[in-house]
């Protein structure tokens, strides 16, 4: 399998003109195109781009010097919040974005030009799966302090689509409780699941010694989903459970989270009586775990 990885890296470097530093013939390498196309007409904060692209940012500072240097864009101090840098197109550089996609749907039909019309929507069809599961291999799953911005995000938004979703809204404190400190080992654990530096998705345990550990907030953002999030993020709280010595995991759920409950089922969950008074709950699911979870 990785050798397979390896010969499609080496052929989609070569079609895509990454090997060039003139990339499209535009006398600049690919990653200054990208990162012209990035920051695009409305101008982006330094730090979204770093973390959009991945980059470390003495390399990102050095691509945009080289862009500053040829004219295309300024970098500036963000007017909102002086701690930020907002890099910005010129007239020259709106033009030369310009010009970079126009050149760009150019080798796009030249790599399409050469193939059947069946083959055209099989590599169209490949292209789209294989930008998904790429997609998918670049969340970044770990645990926060549930304080941290980004869970906070994460919480929020849990909120607000369950607000959206049960019937008569959803307010959490008339929901079980799954405070700050239940979800901050030893108490417990709250994991969040980013995509390029933006929360994508969150899920907590919180354990009770002697006893199963409940799973709680267990939210994927809506772009991403279809991309088997949500089930990287319970298999990691199985796993985080059994290296804390739990022996079964429980869950409630309300009945108009269809693709959670399928999700539940689908991963070994067996639906159980009520095991505590969640108004909210319709379902409540448990599993026994084992060390090789």
């Amino acid at each position: 399998m990785i050798d397979q990885v390896r010969r499609f890296n080496r052929t989609v470097t070569q079609r895509a003109g990454a090997l060039s530093d003139a990339f499209l013939t535009r006398g600049r390498p690919l990653g200054q195109a990208r990162l012209l196309w990035e920051i695009g007409p409305d101008g982006r904060d330094v730090r979204d781009l770093r973390a959009r692209l991945d980059l470390d940012s003495g390399y990102l500072s050095r691509l945009l010097r080289a862009l500053e240097h040829d004219g295309l864009v300024t970098v500036e101090v963000n007017e909102a919040d002086g701690r930020l840098r907002t890099a910005r197109l010129t007239a020259a550089g709106g033009a030369e974005r310009a010009e970079l996609d126009r050149r760009s749907e150019q080798a796009a039909a030249g790599l399409l030009g050469p193939l059947t019309e069946r083959q055209r929507g099989r590599l169209v069809t490949a292209m789209a799966d294989v930008e998904r599961l790429l997609t998918a291999s670049a969340i970044v799953v770990g645990v926060r302090d549930p304080r941290d911005p980004e869970a906070r995000r994460c919480l929020r938004a849990y909120v607000e689509e369950l607000s959206g979703r049960f019937d008569g809204g959803f307010d959490p404190a008339l929901s079980i409780s799954a405070a700050d400190h239940e979800m901050t080992p030893p108490a417990g654990l709250f994991l969040v699941a980013t995509l390029h530096g933006e929360p994508a998705g969150c899920g907590a345990l919180k354990f009770h010694p002697g006893a199963p550990a409940e799973i709680k907030r267990m939210w994927v953002a809506p772009e991403v989903r279809g991309l088997g999030l949500g089930r990287r993020l319970l298999a990691e709280l199985e796993t985080r459970a059994v290296a804390h010595g739990v022996r079964v995991l429980r869950l409630e759920t309300n009945r108009a989270l269809s693709e959670a409950i399928g999700l539940y089922r689908s991963a070994g969950y067996r639906e159980a009586p009520a095991f505590n008074d969640e108004p909210y709950a319709h379902h409540w699911f448990e599993k026994s775990l084992s060390s090789s979870t």
